[in-house]
């Protein structure tokens, strides 16, 4: 059912909350918020990427699946779901072709998110593409080197954030401040951001945009299966654990007796994920893992993508301008 035109989801054309938010992220993406969906894999396709963008964030499309003739067809879904700006991921642990330049410029893309890999392997030729390019870190050596390798911007992610993780992970309070000091880059802040408070909380430590990982898995556009949607809606702020906190890849993942045993091992290999899409679309939650974030314990219900980023939005401001009441008055 639509949602009438003055609601919330659908507010009055003069209201506030339809007015862009402008910094470097939103000029150099093109979309009218700086919000990003986070590129999960065999998740993050056109039917959630299209919604994002629709609604003024940037959808992004995965690699990290491996199956790249998927994504050429995804690819060319977004084009007729969305007229909006969208984005490529470039999963690099999992995507070895050197042809995947090519790729992503034989389709049309122009921004691209590279992440789990070198910097220096990819940016320069993406950049001689005319691409625009963000490579996602979770170190301030890692931030650096990127910069190093000539990135226009950073997504800084904090290990509370679900998927792959490095193994001595850093939450997102003390790693975006500490990189947004030593970086002219602008920053895409990823990893417990889920509403307009958490956001303007990532604005004030550097960021000039947020990624949503968890709470985009848990939206109603997303094409996992209700089983998941609803665990995460189910969980407390405990509820993840982190696998291979001694070796790699390091994951957090939902907790579930599965992962509670796989927790104890010493290491757990990716044969963990053969059986994934019986997790994801089938909705077996003791499958495989469901790579899922801390913030899963403040995610109270299923949303469409368009009434979360409305919401986020609407309460960035709120925040905003109740702390400059309260504070600077």
């Amino acid at each position: 059912m639509n949602a009438p035109h003055n609601s919330p989801i659908n507010p009055p054309i003069d209201s506030p909350i339809n007015s862009p938010i402008s910094t470097r992220v939103t000029q150099l993406l093109g979309t009218r918020y700086p919000i990003v969906q986070a590129p999960m894999g065999w998740i993050a396709r056109s039917q959630l990427a299209s919604a994002v963008s629709n609604a003024g964030g940037l959808g992004i499309i995965e690699t990290s699946s491996g199956d790249l003739d998927a994504v050429r067809v995804e690819i060319t879904k977004m084009r007729d779901l969305t007229d909006q700006p969208f984005g490529v991921n470039i999963a690099q642990a999992f995507v070895r072709d050197p042809g995947i330049v090519d790729f992503v410029v034989d389709n049309g893309v122009r921004f691209v998110t590279t992440s789990a890999g070198d910097p220096t392997v990819y940016t320069s030729k993406l950049k001689e593409a005319g691409l625009t390019v963000f490579h996602v870190v979770p170190t301030l050596a890692g931030a650096l080197k990127a910069v190093a390798a000539g990135v226009d911007g950073l997504v800084v992610e904090g290990g509370e954030g679900g998927g792959f993780k490095n193994p001595r992970d850093v939450a997102l309070m003390v790693l975006l401040p500490l990189v947004a000091s030593k970086v002219q880059v602008p920053i895409i802040a990823a990893g417990g951001v889920v509403d307009g408070p958490s956001m303007a909380a990532a604005f004030a430590l550097g960021a000039e945009g947020v990624q949503l990982g968890t709470r985009m898995v848990s939206a109603a556009e997303s094409p996992v299966h209700e089983n998941w949607k609803q665990a995460i809606v189910n969980a407390a702020e405990t509820d993840t654990v982190m696998l291979n906190r001694h070796s790699r890849p390091a994951l957090r993942a939902l907790r579930t007796e599965l992962t509670e045993r796989l927790e104890r091992q010493d290491h757990v290999g990716m044969e963990v994920f053969g059986t994934i899409t019986d997790l994801y679309f089938g909705g077996d939650l003791e499958s495989s893992i469901a790579l899922t974030g801390q913030v899963a314990g403040r995610i109270e219900s299923v949303k469409s993508v368009e009434e979360i980023i409305t919401e986020i939005v609407a309460g960035f401001r709120e925040v905003l301008g109740s702390l400059s009441r309260a504070h600077l008055t």
